[in-house]
């Protein structure tokens, strides 16, 4: 595993070559999101981001079966390699398919109306 230091937001060392800054992020539900910066060595695969993020440990085995890595919200492998200020997610699956949900909305709310600046000067 690639050595670990707790990232400090906005700064950066001139010592820190061969350092990069990264952040692991899980969302249990909406509005409720773990982030966790970390300085990794250059090189550290999203498995060591992951073990050093210490999610795994907090989250248990049976959460994370459930679970699938991500890089800003598109799915990868456990051995793909970070660079600088990437972010790692750690996926949910789908409850809803997102045409179903969307369908879902239409029934109950009907067709919204976009209000645009023409619309309210002519109402005046």
């Amino acid at each position: 595993m690639a050595p670990v230091e707790p990232a400090t937001p906005g700064i950066a060392p001139a010592a820190d070559q061969g350092m990069i800054s990264v952040e692991v992020m899980y969302a249990a539900a909406p509005h409720r999101v773990d982030v966790v910066p970390l300085r990794l060595a250059s090189g550290a695969t999203a498995l060591d981001a992951l073990r050093a993020s210490g999610l795994a440990e907090r989250l248990g085995a049976a959460v994370l079966d459930g679970l699938q890595l991500g890089l800003w919200g598109r799915p990868c492998p456990a051995h793909t390699v970070l660079r600088e200020r990437d972010r790692l997610e750690l996926l949910r699956p789908l409850v809803v398919d997102p045409k179903e949900a969307r369908r879902q909305r239409y029934q109950r709310d009907g067709i919204k109306k976009k209000v645009t600046r023409q619309d309210v000067t002519r109402r005046a």
